[in-house]
């Protein structure tokens, strides 16, 4: 079985799905490898891939036409599609309800297509998750162009001209992403704030540091919750006086034993936070923005538009000067004025809109999302040979399987993909009404 690597050629796209560390164990696997000449660009040269066993190729063509299974990273363009041959397996981020007629394209080219981002949250395809390997790298960079662009220090600092306060950071949505952005940022000694639609990402904020917007939050009285101490009386206390100290017990229907106290029942925590608590939650965060240096916005939502999260009166209550990155600019943006792309400004409020952000940091994200194929093709492949020195990998798909259900949106010239195939049916109804 062939796996070919492609030259990525969508602009400011500097990542490749497989480095050389990865082809060497696809090699003693039992595949062969083709790349395309330049596909590493400068970090991974064609001869790191040869002495890694590759097969270096001259172009585009001969990875498509002659390999059986290809790693890319970016959607494939048309004329991509058109080098692809029937019952070759693609794997790449190709966000299929933003692109569906690109699926639709490859579907009718017989391509079986593996979407990055239709990976199932399991622990079980954590070691394939490469949409979260791109997210904590994109968080990182997020924390770094914030403070680059903010005009002040982000930490403390004492100089002999006086004392500067730390910068206040906010940071919506708390995925991995949000995570990363909150740790860079308490390591460069901001004081940092947080918050997430989701319960469960409270604990997960505070300890990276940050302090999670909580309306329900009240301070703490310093008072300890008072338990009665018990004492056995009549009958228990006499057989407790003769050794048998199970009766020093309290009785359970009367008492309850200080560490054994039963979970409260907290349909909203089990649920999410209820609609009043959201609506409490927000006015807070309003009332909290004009005290922010930056605001950093992660809410992304695989195959759709990101939801808004700041909107134009938040950034005019922010203080002049202060930074807002908006990491969702490419799908729509989480602040009302974002431009994708681009850094804009709204009443001395700086708002920039990175895209691709895991392509600024091509060698690690390389690395990262090259391991995540390796361990992906393991899944979808298997070794049929009979004796143990020999190999025979062969494709094993199993949709009984969840990962290769899910991250499968097109197989045997269908979209198997439920939100890819109704874009498609709304892009149809749109053209027939026009």
């Amino acid at each position: 079985m062939k796996v070919g690597v492609p030259k990525e050629i969508v602009e400011g796209e500097r990542r490749v799905g497989i480095v050389p560390e990865t082809v060497a164990k696809l090699i003693k696997d039992g595949f062969e490898v083709l790349v395309e000449t330049g596909a590493g660009r400068d970090y991974n040269l064609d001869e790191n891939y040869e002495d890694a066993g590759a097969r270096i190729v001259s172009d585009s063509g001969e990875v498509y036409g002659g390999a059986d299974l290809v790693v890319k990273v970016a959607r494939p363009t048309e004329d991509e599609i058109g080098q692809m041959h029937e019952g070759l397996v693609l794997i790449c981020f190709i966000n299929g309800p933003q692109n569906a007629g690109v699926v639709k394209s490859l579907a009718d080219a017989g391509v079986t297509v593996f979407s990055n981002e239709a990976i199932p949250r399991t622990s079980v395809a954590q070691a394939m998750d490469a949409l979260s390997s791109m997210g904590s790298i994109a968080g990182y960079k997020t924390a770094l162009i914030a403070a680059n662009n903010l005009g002040k220090y982000v930490p403390m600092l004492s100089t002999a001209a006086g004392t500067t306060k730390a910068a206040k950071v906010m940071i919506f949505g708390v995925a991995v992403a949000g995570l990363q952005a909150i740790a860079i940022m308490n390591r460069l000694g901001a004081e940092v704030f947080a918050y997430d639609i989701r319960p469960e990402t409270k604990e997960q904020a505070q300890s990276l540091g940050a302090s999670f917007i909580d309306s329900d939050e009240k301070e703490d009285d310093g008072q300890e919750d008072e338990y009665e101490e018990y004492r056995p009386t009549g009958f228990r206390k006499f057989m407790t006086s003769l050794g048998f100290y199970s009766f020093a017990e309290p009785p359970r229907d009367k008492y309850i034993v200080q560490g054994e106290e039963e979970p409260e029942e907290d349909g909203e925590q089990a649920q999410g936070w209820s609609k009043e608590k959201l609506g409490e939650d927000q006015k807070l965060i309003r009332e909290r923005m004009n005290e922010m240096d930056i605001v950093i916005t992660t809410a992304l939502v695989p195959g759709r538009k990101a939801p808004q999260l700041v909107d134009k009166a938040m950034v005019e209550s922010m203080k002049p000067g202060s930074v807002i990155v908006d990491l969702a600019a490419e799908s729509g943006g989480n602040c009302e004025l974002t431009e994708p792309g681009e850094a804009v400004e709204h009443q001395q409020v700086k708002i920039v809109g990175p895209v691709n952000l895991p392509s600024e940091m091509p060698i690690h994200s390389s690395q990262l999302l090259s391991r995540n194929m390796y361990n992906l093709i393991g899944h979808i492949t298997e070794d049929r040979a009979e004796e143990k020195d020999q190999k025979d990998v062969h494709l094993a798909l199993d949709f009984e399987d969840e990962i290769m259900d899910k991250m499968c949106i097109a197989h045997d010239g269908e979209v198997r993909h439920e939100p890819t195939r109704e874009a498609l049916q709304n892009a149809s109804k749109e053209s027939e009404a026009r």
